[in-house]
């Protein structure tokens, strides 16, 4: 695990790095593609802007509401930049609001945009993996195969690796504009997407070494996965059967 990398004299949080180039190549890869689903680019990347902003700033104002008594004697770290002291949850969901209200504020088709965004998400599914192998977290069970890693004094399977492996052959088999899927319905290219990540999840989700465990050896993170699955696999089957409007034809 590499979590500091050492340039010189700084030293550089790697998962922290490795999740901003991930935003960085997947708004890049977002935004070339934005107007193959009738999306503005710049319209896109001013929303997925506001919500990254809006995240941050919700992350930590949820942790610091959490934990207030952590911070009532020292206000001033309130603006500490240590990305621990963020409510990951929190922010996402703070982002997904932002994004919300900005796109119906701004008059953005909900569908052609998630599916503008989807290249986003298929690119950040390999950079959090990777930020994970970097920071030692998402880690495997412990395991006799040849490619395990040592982690936590044992040796594990390499969770974070087959995550990754996973979520690049996701984004080349969704590649935009590529296959049938290049003249889908709206919002059959994200539905995609989500049902091909929740159907690994439920895959990988056996070699994770911290899961959540409920019952007869099911996790958590599956069944959320299973709703998923059959979620996005009702959607895109509607959307497969639902009547073009004289729009979509056109």
């Amino acid at each position: 695990m590499l979590p500091i990398l050492n340039v010189g004299p700084v030293a550089v949080q790697l998962p922290g790095l490795i999740l901003i180039a991930g935003i960085w190549l997947g708004l890049l890869l977002a935004e070339r593609n934005a107007n193959r689903y009738g999306i503005s680019p710049a319209g896109l990347n001013n929303m997925i802007f506001v919500a990254l902003i809006s995240g941050v700033l919700g992350a930590r104002l949820i942790y610091v509401t959490s934990n207030w008594e952590a911070f009532a004697d020292n206000l001033g770290s309130i603006f500490s930049l240590n990305p621990g002291l963020l409510d990951a949850w929190g922010g996402v969901l703070c982002a997904i609001l932002a994004g919300l209200i900005y796109g119906q504020r701004k008059q953005m088709p909900f569908w052609a945009t998630l599916d503008a965004l989807t290249p986003m998400l298929a690119v950040l599914g390999i950079s959090v993996a990777l930020a994970n192998l970097s920071s030692g977290s998402g880690y495997g069970r412990p395991t006799d195969l040849p490619w395990g890693i040592e982690l936590l004094g044992q040796k594990r399977h390499p969770s974070q690796v087959y995550e990754a492996v996973a979520a690049t052959v996701i984004l080349g088999l969704l590649w935009p504009g590529r296959g049938l899927l290049r003249n889908a319905r709206p919002g059959v290219y994200f539905l995609c997407f989500i049902a091909a990540s929740a159907g690994t999840r439920l895959f990988l989700e056996a070699f994770r070494g911290n899961s959540q465990l409920l019952f007869s050896g099911l996790r958590s993170a599956q069944v959320g996965a299973w709703i998923v699955l059959a979620a996005s696999l009702i959607g895109i089957f509607y959307f497969s059967r639902k009547i073009p409007t004289k729009t979509e034809m056109e």
